[in-house]
């Protein structure tokens, strides 16, 4: 095991004496990848690769090789860049595609082979190392190959959610001998060992981006693919780059805060909602108040509606008004029309929003120098397609699901066929992921982010409130409750078991239709106070998340 192997002191909560580094993941083997890498002179870009490679093998849900995301990068000086590894559409695509015969098909958009976009995660590591890291690329991947290779113990949490999935890859004979004990659900206790994956991991390992995008691994994925009428061919996975952006910049009550530009949708609707509630003494009322509630999901409705009608991938959408959404001019446009005591009605005749799935996952470092990094990634749908790569070992993503259902399917249902995010050939599809820094003073004050679909920039919202107007330290925002309006469907959720009575009966009277979820979202955070020493915040809603700080 990692932690005996490497003799790692981890996790503790709270702060430490200024100096060490810290990783928040989902998983406490990859979070010890990564403080291993800090430990050993490693930055905060290392670590990151080294606990995304990591989470590809002990958190498969989300965690991957065959997905893609983003990476907020910031330097200890001030440079800050966004690595967007989103997956593309294949050159084969079009915007009729989910329309067999000519009706729609919610089955091939996001259950078929056809699902399936150009990965990304591999291009996007290794740029991101390339521009940043300090290690040997080498290193950072040799965790995740021995991880694969040699096992991991099964914990209750991920046992059960590989037993909750295996009916569905019960018909896939690759994914069944990947992730069952010869048929049998695995049990908590027992060895995971994925041989094949450690296999495709030491590819990449040896010949960096090559050893994924192109050789034996390109053969078997695009032969499994063409196989099962997906699209993705040798030439679109030769032609995948990474692209570097500018990260979006905004302000909230004196904190800089850099967010995800697009194709995430995530950083526009956190900086609007920011800009809204900025209007609102939230510090004063109280978390719990109806009236910070109200403005919450009022200041949600109104971003949520914006990003379904707007946004898109900028390389081919050249005219999505990013400067305008995000202005503070915008935002008192919007404040001016929310009524204090009485909820909006969102009309579900214009942009209806569509599927997005919960399933991705999110990990926050910063190193000893005050570099930090939050990067989140996804397959979309929880373990993808359900469908294992023979001989490759990793699973394919579903993320073609996220471009709009086709152009004029615009409905009440939750269909979308606006422009900016139709399918085109080599187009990235639209996103909510929302990988988040603020800075304060020129320094790293927080660095934040969360799995959920739809629900992360509501997520992320929360874990900035908790900590900026309600004075929170890292972990208490991040258990804090959380409330999510998605503008439509046109109801307030929140957190079963976790609102107050009276709180729902003053919603309730303001005109708020309330909805019950089990939970929501998965916030990894990390804060640093004046002196530099930090402060992790790992998300109890998922049973294996754990911030360890480098030994």
């Amino acid at each position: 095991m990692l932690m005996r192997r490497w003799g790692l002191c981890f996790l503790v909560l709270g702060l430490r004496a200024a100096g060490p580094g810290l990783v928040v993941s989902q998983d406490r083997l990859a979070s010890e990848a990564g403080a291993q890498v800090l430990a050993e002179g490693g930055n905060a870009v290392d670590a990151a690769v080294a606990t995304a490679f990591a989470l590809a093998v002990t958190h498969p849900s989300a965690g991957n090789l065959g997905g893609g995301g983003f990476l907020l990068a910031r330097q200890a000086g001030g440079q800050a860049d966004f690595f967007d590894f989103r997956e593309k559409a294949p050159r084969a695509a079009s915007a009729g595609m989910f329309q067999p015969g000519g009706v729609y098909s919610a089955a091939v958009h996001h259950e078929s082979y056809l699902a399936v976009g150009v990965p990304g995660t591999v291009a996007g590591l290794h740029a991101a190392w390339k521009a940043r890291g300090h290690l040997p690329w080498r290193r950072l991947v040799e965790p995740a190959v021995h991880l694969a290779r040699g096992g991991f113990v099964l914990t209750p949490s991920l046992a059960a959610s590989l037993e909750k999935v295996l009916p569905l890859m019960a018909p896939h004979a690759a994914s069944l001998a990947q992730f069952s004990a010869g048929g049998r659900p695995y049990r908590a206790g027992e060895v995971l060992r994925q041989p094949a994956l450690a296999r495709t991991l030491a590819r990449i390992e040896a010949e960096g981006p090559a050893g994924f995008y192109r050789g034996a691994t390109a053969r078997r994925l695009t032969r499994d693919l063409k196989a099962h009428g997906g699209l993705v061919t040798l030439r679109d996975l030769a032609e995948y780059r990474c692209v570097v952006r500018r990260p979006l910049t905004g302000t909230y009550r004196g904190f800089e805060v850099l967010a995800a530009p697009p194709p995430s949708s995530g950083g526009v609707v956190l900086l609007e909602m920011l800009n809204i509630l900025e209007g609102y003494d939230l510090a004063g009322q109280g978390a719990s108040d109806p009236r910070t509630v109200h403005a919450s999901a009022e200041a949600m409705r109104r971003a949520y509606a914006d990003r379904a009608r707007f946004l898109g991938d900028p390389d081919f959408n050249a005219d999505l008004p990013v400067d305008r959404l995000i202005g503070k001019d915008h935002a008192r446009a919007l404040r001016a029309g929310i009524a204090p005591d009485r909820a909006s009605r969102s009309d579900p005749a214009r942009f209806p929003w569509p599927h997005e799935s919960d399933e991705t996952t999110h990990l926050s470092v910063v190193d000893r120098a005050g570099n930090a990094v939050s990067l989140t990634y996804t397959l979309e749908d929880s373990y993808g397609l359900k469908r294992v790569v023979p001989g490759c070992g990793f699973l394919l993503n579903n993320e073609m699901g996220d471009f709009n259902a086709g152009a004029g399917l615009t409905d009440a249902t939750g269909l979308v066929g606006t422009a900016p995010n139709l399918v085109q050939p080599g187009k990235r599809m639209l996103s909510s992921m929302a990988p988040t820094i603020l800075v304060k003073d020129g320094r790293v004050f927080m660095v934040t982010g969360s799995p959920g679909g739809r629900t992360i920039p509501n997520t992320v919202l929360w874990t900035i409130l908790g900590v900026v107007d309600f004075g929170l330290g890292a972990q208490a925002a991040v258990d804090a409750p959380r409330y999510h309006h998605p503008w439509l469907p046109d109801a307030l959720r929140y957190e079963q078991g976790r609102l107050p009575e009276a709180l729902g009966a003053a919603l309730r009277a303001m005109g708020h239709t309330l909805e019950a979820e089990a939970s929501q979202g998965c916030a990894e955070v990390i804060l640093a106070d004046d002196q530099g020493r930090l402060a992790g915040g790992a998300d109890g809603r998922w049973g294996d998340s754990a911030a360890v700080f480098e030994p």
